[in-house]
C-alpha cells in the first residue's frame, strides 16, 4: 500500500483531478479519508461511500463537461472556484472547500447551482 501521509495538498488535488477525469468513483474515493465528511447542497454525506455518492451525482449531471477551476491553497485548506458546462447542464458559481489530513482529503464542502442548458 502507498504511504499517502507524505503527499502535499497540491499533490492530492492534482491526483484527485486525474481520478475525476477517469470517472471511476472507487478510484476517486481513495483520495478521501475513511471518515471523510462531504457536505453538499442536499445534505451531509460521510465516509468514502458518501463521497462516491456525492461525486457520482455531479458527474451524472455533467458528463464530458468542460471544467474551469481556480484553486487557492492556504496550508492544509484549498478554496476552489469552478464552473462546468456539459451537454445538458451548467454550473456557473461552484465553490468547494477541501480540508486535507495525512495526505488525503478529510472534508469537502460543495456549493453550486446547477441549471439546464437551453441551447
Amino acid at each position: 500500500m502507498t504511504d499517502t501521509s507524505a503527499r502535499a495538498p497540491q499533490e492530492v488535488f492534482a491526483d484527485h483531478g486525474n481520478r475525476l477525469g477517469s470517472g471511476d468513483l472507487d478510484l476517486i474515493s481513495r483520495n478521501y479519508t475513511e471518515d471523510a465528511v462531504f457536505i453538499t447542497p442536499d445534505g451531509v454525506l460521510t465516509g468514502r461511500e458518501g463521497v462516491k455518492e456525492g461525486i457520482g451525482r455531479l458527474l451524472t449531471d455533467l458528463p464530458d463537461a468542460d471544467w474551469q477551476l481556480t484553486p487557492q491553497f492556504a496550508g492544509d485548506v484549498l478554496f476552489l472556484e469552478w464552473t462546468a458546462i456539459g451537454a445538458t447542464h451548467r454550473v456557473t458559481d461552484g465553490v468547494d472547500t477541501f480540508v486535507f489530513r495525512d495526505g488525503l482529503i478529510s472534508a469537502q464542502t460543495v456549493r453550486y447551482t446547477l441549471t439546464a442548458r437551453t441551447k
